[in-house]
């Protein structure tokens, strides 16, 4: 079976949770990525920050996104997925949790990211409909 180690986009860059969301943008314009890891201090991961939460939660409020921490929009506990996990657990996390990237970790490192677009390429096709249908609908 395909374990999330092999189909991750590995050497994720984090955004510090202290770093500001106008930093975060720079950055994801820079590495032409539409979301990044958020790290605390403690190096410990945060959770996931999207162009879409800086649209909404930080242009679409009327917050300067130089004044707002990364770390302020971090919910809850970050969803992960093991590195040597394999991929109906993959398929599992990102349908129960609703999410399309997941931080892939080996122990306590963070070491990649699993996105929507690397299950489509690695799993056969009636395993991704199951996904896009379940992230597709509300």
């Amino acid at each position: 079976m395909t374990t999330a180690r092999e189909i991750m986009t590995p050497g994720a860059t984090c955004i510090g949770a202290e770093d500001s969301v106008l930093d975060a943008a720079k950055k994801m314009t820079d590495l032409g990525v539409g979301a990044l890891p958020i790290c605390g201090t403690d190096n410990k991961l945060k959770g996931m920050l999207t162009d879409r939460d800086i649209v909404v939660k930080v242009l679409g409020q009327g917050k300067d996104p130089a004044e707002v921490k990364a770390g302020e929009l971090a919910q809850g506990e970050a969803v992960t997925i093991g590195a040597d996990d394999d991929a109906s657990e993959i398929l599992r996390t990102m349908t129960e949790h609703k999410v399309r990237r997941l931080p892939v970790i080996d122990g306590h490192t963070l070491v990649g990211i699993v996105a929507q677009a690397d299950v489509a390429r690695a799993l056969p096709d009636p395993e991704v409909g199951d996904l896009l249908q379940a992230l597709s609908s509300d």
